[in-house]
């Protein structure tokens, strides 16, 4: 795989995971619970930053715990620590700058490298080092999502990590223009639960922020019926009892737009449950790592290339259930 093909499947894989932890850790005997704890929590990814010695032999800890974990290094400001990195087995190596000595070292190894900007000019910069993945640093004092939105206009092929000054309240709001591949912070890794050995908390932590970034929300029941006459006379009770309004469709009747009555039998024994999300693509990887497996047969997209429905394989209590976009 050519070192392009690398960038776009890292880009790919974060994408999915949707959170990048930066993580600082003093201890390097900690590394083996900390992987443990991210990826219990559903981040099976992590920036082990320079700023603390000892972070390349924390690196290959978690690598070596944790094998499948897409680990990287954080802050690497010379080719000696993309080399110590490398060494210990990160997947790709981020800086807080874009020093093109560094970042070609790394290419040359066949490594992908995020450096971070926060100006049209090292955009340009980073074109021409080859690079359409990049940090945005520090994201809320360079301006934020509007500043992404404006620089992406002229830079149309650029995609972004928004670093600094993230956290739950707008992870949503970066996450949810289509140049942000990941966000990238500490939240999930506070220092105090570093240093109390808090490992489960920090899990609690991730799996917060996984839920909240995916956003579930049950969007409606689908009942089977036998045929037209019967899905119409359920969404007359539904109306009659609780003033859900009918409304007649092609294949269903649905009664307001909490109850959907199938004209025939559908997916599922007894129907069907809708859960919205911010992101299908993203909910399917997720769910997956939880061991839920995705019907690939009933994976749609709409007409931005965007997936907005998957099935998954179980049943819940005879029921289909399915991610649909969120509008």
């Amino acid at each position: 795989m050519n070192i392009r093909d690398k960038i776009k499947s890292l880009a790919d894989e974060l994408e999915n995971v949707g959170i990048v932890p930066v993580i600082k850790l003093e201890n390097v005997d900690d590394a083996e619970n900390l992987a443990k704890a991210l990826r219990d929590g559903g981040i099976n990814c992590a920036e082990v930053t320079f700023r603390a010695k000892g972070a390349d032999e924390v690196i290959r800890r978690m690598t070596k715990a944790c094998p499948d974990m897409l680990v990287g290094a954080g802050t690497v400001l010379t080719c000696e620590q993309a080399d110590a990195a490398i060494a210990a087995g990160a997947k790709f190596c981020v800086a807080p700058g874009l020093n093109a000595k560094v970042v070609k070292h790394c290419l040359d190894k066949g490594v992908p490298f995020a450096p971070g900007l926060s100006s049209a000019s090292e955009i340009e910069q980073a074109l021409e080092l080859g690079l359409d993945f990049v940090k945005f640093f520090p994201a809320e004092q360079a301006g934020g999502l509007s500043y992404i939105k404006a620089v992406c206009g002229p830079y149309t092929t650029m995609r972004f990590m928004p670093t600094g000054g993230i956290s739950e309240e707008n992870l949503n709001s970066y996450l949810s223009f289509n140049k942000v591949v990941c966000c990238g912070g500490s939240w999930l890794v506070p220092s105090a639960m570093l240093k109390a050995g808090d490992w489960a908390g920090i899990t609690r932590l991730c799996r917060a922020a996984v839920d909240k970034m995916l956003g579930y929300e049950l969007v409606h029941v689908g009942i089977n019926g036998s045929d037209a006459d019967e899905a119409e006379s359920v969404a007359d009770k539904f109306e009659s009892a609780f003033g859900f309004g009918k409304k007649v469709g092609n294949s269903s009747v649905f009664a307001a737009s909490y109850v959907e009555i199938m004209k025939k039998p559908f997916r599922g024994t007894h129907g069907h449950i809708a859960v919205a999300t911010n992101s299908v693509k993203r909910a399917a990887y997720h769910l997956e790592k939880r061991g839920f497996k995705i019907d690939p047969s009933s994976v749609k997209y709409n007409t931005d290339g965007v997936m907005n429905v998957a099935y998954l394989s179980d049943e819940f209590g005879g029921f289909a259930v399915y991610l649909v976009l969120k509008k």
